[in-house]
């Protein structure tokens, strides 16, 4: 099913929708994203076999805030808070010591959790209509390009998916920077929508006090 998202009631079913196991594909900044309840094993399966995604690579999530952010982390340092306070919500995905009761699936047995706080209205309302996190891997086929409009998702996808929240034709181009929070200083894994040097400047102001 294929539905404009620009009605909450369409956003409130597809969260209903993910409660119950199903999977959506929904609108992020950049790229059309695939939801799951996070803390469901079952339904994170299908995010890998809709994918051919292998299992050995961990899934980020989305999460509604900060708070719900660390109810599912061991820690957070200082350099993490600044760099949540500075780019969140937005397109910076930190990556933290997981706590024992997120799903092994989730973080292939790295011990370590990639969380998002998304600043995309449709994908920050899915979220609090879920009720619970949600993963946020890019609805692509493993080894191909993400899709920047319903119409360029792969057939493989549009059959997996329950719901599919349309919202047109998004930005595109990179998508989120990844950092690491567990090294002191954190380090950078990939570089995508906020620049190292946006990070860098950030973290200055640790050592600025």
């Amino acid at each position: 099913m294929a539905s404009s998202p620009e009605d909450a009631v369409v956003v409130e079913k597809a969260g209903l929708c993910i409660r119950k196991g199903g999977l959506v594909i929904f609108p992020t900044f950049c790229l059309y994203g695939m939801g799951v309840d996070a803390m469901n094993p079952e339904a994170i399966e299908r995010v890998f076999a809709a994918k051919g995604r292998p299992e050995s690579n961990p899934l980020l999530i989305l999460v509604k805030d900060r708070q719900a952010a660390l109810s599912h982390v061991k820690e957070v340092s200082e350099e993490a808070r600044l760099l949540m306070d500075t780019f969140w919500p937005g397109r910076l995905t930190l990556v933290f010591r997981a706590k024992n009761h997120l799903p092994e699936s989730l973080t292939a047995g790295t011990g370590k959790i990639g969380i998002r706080v998304p600043e995309h209205p449709v994908a920050a309302a899915l979220v609090r209509a879920a009720g619970c996190p949600i993963t946020g891997t890019s609805a692509n086929l493993s080894g191909m390009p993400g899709s920047a409009s319903v119409k360029d998702l792969a057939p493989e996808l549009m059959a997996a998916a329950d719901c599919i929240l349309d919202a047109g034709i998004l930005h595109g181009g990179k998508g989120s920077t990844v950092v690491d929070t567990t090294f002191s200083p954190p380090r950078i894994l990939r570089e995508g929508a906020v620049s190292a040097a946006d990070i860098h400047k950030a973290l200055l102001r640790k050592t600025a006090k």
